[in-house]
């Protein structure tokens, strides 16, 4: 066990989200760890819930259905909680620009509110919120680090730069223990497979497997950094066990990165299937297009010896493997 997963022992856990990629994958290693969790999520369908994600442990958690926007409903659910995963939120760049008001609602003064709560109802407790890449918008330089200038090229990225904001201010002013991840392209199993709007990946991880043809926009030769999602909640689990993290935002990222052609031809290794062609992009999403980007995750690093570990090619054969296996729990409803 490392050092920092002993903190979870018998502590009560709140995952928001947790019905989602991240939360449910978050939510097994904290029951291994033996840790009482409680996931809320709204299992509103186009945010990427699904109760098959937690379907092996569901005897070993407690769930909650319900909108991180109810105040009434998170004044309750974060009582006596020791630490607070903060995950749930609206991911779409493209849905946050045809829908700016209801990104706002969730992604902005849902957050507030479970600040709020927390402020009345918990104030020792220790939030990790989930922040974003999007947040910087389009890179003055690479590797990006923490103080490049934040500048959203979408409605999301300014609301998740607010939310992240209004965590940093809770911990600064109220004393609540705050730390923000901004994550870059996470991957891996549990993730939503119905369309593309919460991640390009796995939409071109669905279509390889059903041997389609993978439209890439542009030329392909953009380049990202892309993260397993063990890693990721291996991050999640060292800030929010470090009380070095207060207040603190952090980066994570990859060793190397990597070109959206170059990402699908490992895919298309990974499943022997599929095959792919350039597109010129759509007009919504040239627009809000950000070209080179990959993440500096020097600082996390220092802090907490955090580096990613699951090689890109790994990781998506691991992916691959899962979604052949469960395929009809995430297929269908294709949009």
């Amino acid at each position: 066990m490392e050092y920092y997963e002993e903190s979870f022992e018998k502590k009560k856990v709140l995952i928001t989200g947790g019905l989602g990629f991240i939360g449910s994958n978050l939510a097994h290693k904290l029951v291994e760890l033996k840790a009482e969790v409680t996931i809320v999520d709204s299992l509103i369908p186009q945010y990427g819930g699904n109760i098959y994600n937690v379907n092996d442990i569901i005897d070993k958690i407690r769930l909650n259905i319900a909108d991180i926007r109810d105040s009434y409903s998170m004044n309750f659910l974060v009582k006596n909680q020791d630490y607070i995963f903060n995950l749930a939120g609206q991911v779409s760049h493209v849905s946050s620009m045809k829908d700016p008001l209801t990104d706002l609602e969730i992604n902005c003064k849902a957050q507030l509110s479970i600040l709020e709560a927390c402020r009345y109802n918990n104030p020792d407790v220790k939030i990790v919120f989930a922040g974003t890449r999007g947040q910087y918008g389009r890179a003055n330089y690479t590797p990006v680090d923490e103080k490049h200038s934040i500048q959203p090229v979408d409605v999301n990225g300014i609301n998740k730069a607010a939310g992240e904001l209004y965590h940093i201010l809770y911990n600064n002013i109220y004393g609540i223990r705050a730390t923000s991840l901004r994550l870059t392209n996470t991957y891996g199993p549990r993730h939503s497979m119905k369309s593309s709007d919460q991640s390009f990946l796995n939409w071109f991880i669905r279509l390889a497997i059903d041997g389609e043809k993978i439209k890439i926009f542009g030329d392909g030769e953009q380049k990202r950094d892309f993260n397993y999602i063990d890693d990721v909640v291996r991050a999640f689990l060292m800030v929010a066990a470090g009380e070095k993290s207060n207040g603190e935002v952090f980066n994570l990222g990859s060793w190397k990165p990597i070109s959206i052609r170059e990402v699908t031809e490992l895919l298309l290794e990974a499943t022997k299937t599929g095959s792919y062609e350039f597109v010129p992009f759509p007009e919504d999403r040239r627009r809000i297009e950000i070209g080179d980007f990959w993440g500096d995750f020097s600082k996390i690093r220092s802090f907490f010896g955090w580096e990613p570990k699951v090689p890109l090619k790994e990781g998506l054969e691991r992916t691959v493997e899962y979604y052949l296996k469960n395929k009809e729990h995430y297929w269908n409803n294709k949009h």
